[in-house]
Order: structure tokens, then sequence, then C-alpha cells
């Protein structure tokens, strides 16, 4: 699978967005790949990482290593 094509993305919002469309959405159905968007623009370009990446990053969020 190319890594750009996310044509069959399945997209989530966190439950933490409350029906906002300020948000991201993630997809993680797709081999290989985790999927991020920008929820205000679902035809706009999306973000893609391997998903060990993606389990870090969330990971470091959920710890708070990302608090300012």
């Amino acid at each position: 699978m190319n890594t750009s094509d996310v044509t069959a993305a399945i997209w989530h919002k966190s439950t933490y967005s409350n029906g906002q469309a300020n948000c991201v959405e993630v997809a993680s159905n797709l081999p290989g790949i985790v999927a991020v968007r920008d929820s205000k623009n679902p035809d706009g370009p999306a973000l893609v990482f391997e998903p060990g990446d993606w389990a870090a990053f969330v990971a470091g969020v959920r710890a708070g290593d990302m608090d300012a």
C-alpha cells in the first residue's frame, strides 16, 4: 500500500472532542500506518506515521511529556 493512500481510512475523533470540529481525526485501520488529519479539512492532507511512532507519541502525551 502506498503510505499516502488513505482512501480506505476509517476516521475517528477523540471522545474528548465533545462533537467539536476543532480536533484531529485518526485512522488506524490501514496496514502498517496510522493517518492523522484535521477534522476541519477532511479533504485536505493527512499526516502518516508508523504505528510504533504513533504509539510512542500517544504514550508521551498521556504521560504529560508534551505539557507546556
